[in-house]
């Protein structure tokens, strides 16, 4: 009896837990793109952007993608951190929706579970068969359903034996009776399980086994508390995910943390002396059994989860400062940042371009820091100096915002037609720059493959690598020669290393391809070789026509015409 139960819980669990991502994958499929346009637009006022978090979440079936979302567009900068927030709090009620699903099993008995194997052989059939992304996005939807239903089918069997075992009954209602045990518990098991409505979802079909006793009131009483802990583990998986992100995501995470942690302490004592519990009672419209007992758990969640959004959309201007006290700029962030984009320069536009042209040389810098650690990671295969390419792209990329929104505000003054022609050849210069921070990741994520599959080089490879940084390095350091000090001959000599790299480029190719022909290198460090080569060579094209730019006189008419660079 044991065994059946551990292997129908496992193996329900399981296929609930699939079931679930499927279904989320085929409803993203469907409407998600939509969704990402509608969320970036209508956030602006932080009640449409709890509407927006829950729509979102209830649609897609997906928490983690509905802020994943978030944090995205507020690293786009098209959302502030407290418009993130409002949204993350709409996720939490959105996520609920998964609980009401489940409770159908409750109130339909068995007939769902029988209707889940034709929905499943519908949702292959489409998936398989579908002409359109659309289609084969209902088959995932039809599928996942199907499967979630038949994990719940299996559980519910698995727990079947509970009602008659008193000592696990005594044990579960004793531990609800004790609200922070079952509150640990609640969070022991999400964060185990990284999935809420997984969950959530036992604590019901425990509930509708009789697990919790077959005094249905006292069973609610008794399984509120694991519901609340299971909003706390939830949040666990935001902040894993949030450990090796911008400062922004790992904001929206401790706020999210900080919301359901907050919730379930203010919310404890209610449950404490039934007063939450009888409140779900009196505010639910059906007659409390077995049947219902599901929905009204679901109720309880739904009802927790909104009362907490309301609560904390009132005081977000004050959530938003707390994170951000939590989550300071750091002193290196501090250092990394535009210094010299006085606003007040901005009336002395002559001045202001000036100062623009120093931070980008303090850009040029960073990319050329960028790029030499990334090779000198992927050759020397040092982790180290691979991640702290991803910390300095993160630099080049505020940069770039904080350079193009000064010459952008400056664009708006009264300009000599010296400055007003300089003006947008700079920015081109700051997206150059941008670029070839974009290509040090390139060679980031390459490294990292090569250091995974433990892939060498031959010393040959090696000697044409080095070659390739020499090149690079020295093209980089005569860029910002021309920028700081308007130097043409510097950036004319910078055009003789894109020549030596595109020589490099083809010759290194023929090479590395004899190398894998006569079995020296292996295929796959020499993909890994020739994505080097390209990714170098494409940040030769960037600084290639910031030397054009500098050639010209920072005017378009003076720039040589050149193939686009790649990118």
């Amino acid at each position: 009896m044991v065994k059946d139960m551990i292997f129908g819980t496992v193996g329900g669990l399981g296929l609930f837990l699939f079931g679930m991502g499927i279904m989320s994958g085929g409803l993203k499929d469907i409407a998600g793109q939509k969704l990402k346009d509608i969320l970036g637009t209508l956030t602006k006022h932080r009640m449409f952007g709890v509407l927006m978090g829950a729509f979102t979440t209830a649609l897609i079936q997906s928490s983690s993608a509905t802020t994943v979302m978030t944090v995205g567009f507020v690293n786009a900068g098209l959302l502030t951190l407290k418009q993130a927030l409002s949204v993350v709090l709409g996720a939490n009620v959105g996520t609920t929706f998964t609980a009401w699903v489940v409770s159908a099993f409750g109130l339909g008995g068995l007939k769902i579970t029988a209707y889940a194997l034709p929905a499943i052989g519908a949702g292959f059939l489409l998936r398989t068969a579908g002409k359109t992304q659309k289609m084969r996005g209902f088959g995932n939807v039809l599928l996942g359903f199907g499967l979630l239903f038949v994990g719940i089918g299996f559980m519910k069997e698995a727990f079947d034996p509970l009602k008659d075992n008193p000592d696990v009954t005594r044990t579960l209602i004793w531990v609800g009776k004790n609200p922070l045990l079952a509150v640990l518990a609640g969070m022991t098991l999400t964060m185990l399980l990284q999935s809420s409505s997984a969950s959530i979802m036992i604590v019901q079909i425990l509930a509708f086994q009789g697990a919790f006793g077959t005094d249905w009131h006292l069973a609610v009483q008794v399984a509120i508390p694991f519901i609340l802990g299971d909003n706390i583990g939830t949040t666990i998986t935001a902040e894993l995910a949030a450990t090796q992100t911008s400062r922004n995501a790992r904001r929206v995470a401790r706020g999210h943390t900080m919301f359901n942690v907050i919730g379930v302490v203010y919310m404890l004592p209610l449950v404490w002396y039934g007063v939450f519990g009888r409140a779900v009672d009196y505010l639910t419209p059906w007659e409390l059994s077995e049947k219902t007992i599901m929905a009204e758990l679901a109720f309880a969640h739904s009802l927790f989860n909104v009362c907490n959004a309301l609560m904390f959309t009132a005081v977000l201007g004050w959530l938003v400062t707390v994170v951000k006290k939590i989550v300071p700029i750091t002193e290196q962030e501090i250092a990394q940042k535009p210094v010299a984009l006085e606003k007040h320069l901005l009336n002395t536009p002559v001045i202001a371009l000036e100062q623009a042209k120093r931070e980008i040389v303090r850009m040029a810098k960073t990319a050329k820091q960028a790029v030499r650690q990334a090779v000198d990671g992927i050759m020397d295969k040092n982790r180290k100096e691979l991640k702290s390419v991803r910390e300095l792209e993160d630099f080049i990329d505020v940069m770039q915002l904080e350079i193009t929104s000064y010459l952008t505000a400056l664009s708006r003054r009264n300009l000599s037609n010296e400055v007003s022609i300089e003006l947008p050849v700079l920015l081109h210069t700051v997206n150059d720059l941008e670029r070839i921070g974009d290509h040090a990741v390139n060679i980031v994520e390459i490294g990292e493959r090569k250091i995974e599959q433990k892939l060498s080089w031959s010393d040959s490879a090696q000697a044409e690598a080095d070659m390739l940084r020499t090149e690079i390095d020295q093209m980089c350091d005569r860029i910002i020669t021309a920028l700081e000090h308007n130097d043409i001959k510097a950036a004319e000599s910078a055009l003789t290393n894109e020549h030596n790299l595109n020589r490099m480029q083809l010759e290194f190719r023929r090479s590395h391809v004899d190398r894998m022909g006569n079995g020296i290198c292996t295929p796959q460090a020499g993909l890994i070789f020739i994505d080097l080569v390209d990714n170098i060579e494409k940040s030769g094209d960037h600084l290639t026509n910031i030397a054009q730019a500098i050639i010209g006189g920072l005017q378009w008419e003076g720039i040589k015409p050149k193939i686009p660079a790649e990118t």
